[in-house]
């Protein structure tokens, strides 16, 4: 279910266009009702050799991230990824009798290899149940290990920390 979880989710980010940004900061509403952008972004630091070696310099305002790994996009596919658990049903492998959960449906609506799939409610339910506990319970950490690119996501997530 993890596993599963993890793919829909990089399969997700994926499809986002990666020229689309969004603007970062905390947006608070002064006393007198105007709004004003604070900035989030760290210190960008001086090229210069010598004294001025480290001197931060003033960020420009309107901090744009790529959206695609921004937390306010990976939220919102935490909140619905899922859903994407009815496409999905388990196998069984003859040789270790281990049970695993595989797509039915492709993403591109090419034809799969379902022989020894099995696809039914109680399957689709159950793996949405768990994949639902899993995205809940750590949800800090898909969403800390998917905005920085991290490697191994589904090993060290679902190996290492479930």
């Amino acid at each position: 279910a993890c596993r599963a979880l993890v793919d829909e989710l990089e399969w997700e980010i994926a499809q986002v266009d990666p020229r689309k940004t969004i603007q970062m900061g905390s947006f608070r509403i002064n006393p007198d009702g105007s709004q004003s952008v604070v900035e989030v972004r760290p210190p960008r630091v001086s090229p210069l050799p010598g004294p001025l070696l480290g001197t931060p310099l003033t960020p420009p305002r309107g901090l744009q991230v790529p959206y695609a790994r921004s937390e306010a996009h990976l939220t919102e596919l935490l909140e619905r990824v899922c859903e994407k658990m009815k496409e999905y049903g388990e196998k069984v492998d003859l040789a270790t009798h281990r049970k695993s959960y595989v797509r039915v449906i492709s993403h591109d609506g090419t034809k799969m290899d379902l022989s020894g799939v099995k696809f039914d409610g109680d399957v689709t339910s159950s793996l949405k149940f768990a994949c639902e506990s899993i995205a809940e319970e750590y949800e800090d950490e898909l969403i800390e290990f998917l905005s920085h690119e991290a490697e191994n996501v589904k090993d060290r997530l679902c190996s290492k920390r479930t």
